[in-house]
């Protein structure tokens, strides 16, 4: 049997080459990746003591205070303090930090106590993220809270969002302690203000009525100010640090043109917000701010994107960030709204983006602040240096209007605890409610494209007679899924779902978890609709981005001449089990560790080709490319072989409810037309359709259909013209009958006495 399916490699050529291809490339981004397979990668976990952090103290003492802290004891006075942070990273999971301070502020020591960031799989060991923690150790807090957060510490390269939400959140915590107890310079705490000493005057946006403003006027008063970068400026800053490589989206040999130029406003000021966008825009945008809520309207040409070619729905924008005294605001996807153009006759812009300043974030729009811009440059295959740029920001003093400050409110009265006021608070407080309101649009887009396939399922039988029209529709739509559902909307589903699904049933299962992304919430929904009815198909063939892609430039190649392969089938059943036996593989490891599991959902390359637009390591773009090149010889190459989750979708898909797809009982025995062109050859010699295998593009029922292709119609077409020309022969060829004559009168004569008559 081994030397039977060897040679059916070797008939076959290109899928058994291809395969060895794929997973060689595969287990060579894995040995990328050492750290992957390391027993604390992903959910890593460690017993961390102050005295790590604060390596010169003799004592320490319990933690107290607002922060807490625990202050570290040495000859009886204390010499600083240890805290905890701990900031949701980008994997949307804690990351615990334990950091100590010494009095004058500086960082005496940092340690990782857990994280789970699977973004360090892309070519970054954790030993990077312990190192990077360690070099807070040594410098003084207020120097540091005077730089940007990419100058503090080095960032890490290649896990740029898990380093900024790291120093973030360790500048926050030192400058809270620092601050309620007095050192590193800071004043000690105030006791409270005195019985009838009034309330120190504040700064507040004013009301004041909207007033059409141009260009030169928001530029000229510092409603809207500018940052302009040429390539030589950023190749100076970068030359200060010792990189000189040039930037790839430079344009070399033009130092003086564009690197960005962009501008930032205040929009929630309707003097500003109404002048930069268009009347439709504003409106809809006001809307999507709650009462009070800050926003900056950010505008850029040139050849760098503030908003990055590598963002991911669901992430950080890990190139900007907001300034304001001692904290740093990140933006997430879901404080993120795109705007098509400014207002004419402003000046037009390459991107324009509204960013909302999270409603937990004590931004006050009155004081100073400052937007900072992260520059990255590689200093080799898997390294890059950064830098940054700074873009103050100080709202006109016309806007500003003096108030005095609220009176402290007395402590409220302990009381009894309500019941039901959790329960309320977090339904107040959450967040996917919000989300699907902001996206409302794409959800009904999406709804529409599902209700049209729907139609298309249940009218199938009527427009497989129609197969021109039939075969536009399904381009059409699997254009939409390639470049909305893929491209724009980032809907890709993937292995990763089913396993954390399966997960959170076993541990703890939350609607609002799944909630937080809407399109993959309803494609998830209507596929599991779809599983009961039609089986796999439905997603596999029609709504997924990648396989789409794979059939669209499979047809693309046929059209350009290239011969395509076909595998034998004794081969081709044996390789489709492969995606069957890595999702039980991928399944069995996420049952112990979660974290492993999905590094090894790597196999999948829609995060390449769809989520990061091949801005990845050149293993993963090499990898994603080599399954692309195999199916324009193989169509669906990957779907047929390697795709996991068309696997895991495959087995429920078995039960399903309905049988649509119709044969004939010559089907595989006198004819084997639908088996030649199946695109997944999902039909059985003896003519039997695999519901595991069939994608349901309904190429078959066009066939099926069709009295000039299915040759049990064409036989029975032609046997009734046969017939019908049988018939009209034998009538042409009968003998031609001339009519009888009428006889002719018979003369009679006879006679009588009186007269004769004829």
């Amino acid at each position: 049997m081994p030397l039977r399916i060897l040679r059916g490699y070797q008939s076959a050529g290109l899928p058994g080459f291809a395969l060895l291809l794929c997973a060689s490339l595969l287990l060579t981004s894995l040995g990328y990746a050492p750290a992957a397979y390391s027993a604390g990668f992903g959910a890593y976990t460690a017993d961390v003591k102050p005295a790590d952090v604060f390596p010169g103290a003799e004592t320490f003492g319990p933690a107290e205070g607002k922060p807490k802290a625990i202050p570290a004891l040495k000859g009886g006075k204390i010499a600083g303090y240890v805290f905890e942070t701990s900031d949701i990273g980008y994997s949307g999971k804690p990351i615990r930090i334990l950091a100590g301070i010494d009095v004058a502020g500086v960082f005496t020591g940092a340690k990782v106590i857990e994280h789970h960031e699977p973004i360090l799989l892309v070519g970054i060991a954790p030993e990077e993220l312990f190192g990077f923690v360690g070099r807070f150790a040594g410098r003084n807090i207020v120097e540091m809270s005077k730089e940007s957060a990419s100058k503090s510490v080095d960032v890490i390269s290649g896990a740029t969002v898990t380093a900024v939400v790291i120093t973030d959140g360790v500048m926050r915590g030192a400058l809270a302690v620092a601050k309620s107890r007095g050192i590193a310079g800071f004043p000690p705490p105030a006791a409270g203000a005195s019985a009838g000493q009034s309330p120190a005057a504040r700064s507040v946006l004013a009301e004041i009525p909207y007033t059409p403003a141009d260009w030169a006027q928001l530029i000229g008063d510092g409603s809207v100010r500018r940052l302009h970068l040429l390539n030589k400026d950023v190749d100076a800053e970068f030359l200060k640090i010792g990189v000189g490589s040039p930037e790839p989206y430079a344009r070399a040999g033009v130092p003086d043109a564009d690197f960005i130029d962009l501008h930032l406003g205040l929009f929630n000021i309707e003097t500003i917000g109404r002048s930069l966008v268009p009347e439709v825009d504003y409106k809809r945008l006001a809307s999507w701010l709650e009462l009070g809520q800050s926003a900056l309207i950010i505008a850029a040409s040139g050849d760098y994107s503030f908003r990055g070619s590598g963002f991911v729905r669901g992430g950080i924008f890990d190139r900007i960030q907001l300034v304001q005294d001692d904290q740093t605001i990140l933006f997430k996807d879901k404080d993120y709204r795109r705007v098509d153009s400014l207002k004419p006759p402003n000046p037009e812009f390459s991107e324009v983006g509204l960013f909302r300043v999270p409603a937990s974030a004590k931004f006050d729009p009155t004081k100073p602040f400052r937007l900072e811009l992260l520059v990255q440059r590689p200093t080799g295959a898997t390294s890059k240096a950064f830098t940054s740029f700074s873009l103050s920001y100080q709202t006109p003093q016309r806007f500003l209007a003096t108030a005095a400050a609220p009176a402290p409110q007395p402590e409220p009265v302990a009381s009894a605890p309500d019941p039901g006021a959790h329960e309320s608070a977090a339904q107040a407080d959450a967040l996917w409610p919000k989300i699907w309101r902001a996206r409302v649009l794409d959800v009904v887009i999406l709804a529409i494209s599902l209700v049209i396939l729907t139609g298309i399922f249940f009218f199938q039988d009527w427009l497989v007679k129609k197969p021109v029209m039939f075969a536009r529709l399904r381009t059409a739509f699997l254009l939409f899924s390639v470049l909305w559902i893929g491209l724009y909307a980032k809907a890709q589903l993937s292995v990763v779902n089913v396993l954390t699904f399966a997960n959170a049933i076993v541990t703890e299962f939350r609607w609002d978890y799944f909630l937080l992304e809407p399109l993959i919430f309803i494609l998830w929904c209507a596929t599991a609709v779809s599983l009961i009815f039609w089986g796999r198909g439905a997603y596999c063939g029609w709504l997924c981005p990648f396989g789409s892609l794979q059939e669209l430039l499979n047809h693309g190649a046929r059209r350009l001449g290239i011969r395509q392969i076909t595998v034998p089938f004794y081969v081709h059943e044996r390789l489709w089990a492969l995606k069957y036996i890595l999702f039980l593989g991928l399944f069995g490891v996420s049952l112990g560790n979660m974290a492993f599991a999905e590094q090894l959902a790597e196999i999948e390359p829609f995060k390449t080709v769809v989520l990061l637009r091949f801005m990845r390591e050149w293993w993963f773009v090499l990898f994603a490319l080599s399954l692309l090149t195999a199916g324009l010889f193989i169509e669906r190459f990957y779907c047929r072989y390697l795709c996991v989750l068309g696997a895991a979708l495959a087995m429920p898909g078995r039960g399903r409810m309905f049988n649509w797809l119709k044969r004939r009982k010559q089907c595989g025995y006198e004819c084997q037309l639908c088996a030649k062109n199946c695109m997944v050859q999902a039909i059985h010699p003896l003519g039997e359709i695999n519901p595991n295998e069939c994608l349901y593009c309904m190429h078959c029922q066009v066939i099926y259909s069709d009295d000039h292709a299915c040759p049990p119609l064409v036989m029975k077409r032609e046997g009734r013209g046969k017939k019908a020309a049988a018939k009209r022969d034998a009538v042409q060829a009968a003998p031609a009958q001339v009519p009888a004559k009428p006889p002719a009168p018979i003369e009679i004569t006879y006679s009588t006495k009186e007269k004769s008559h004829v």
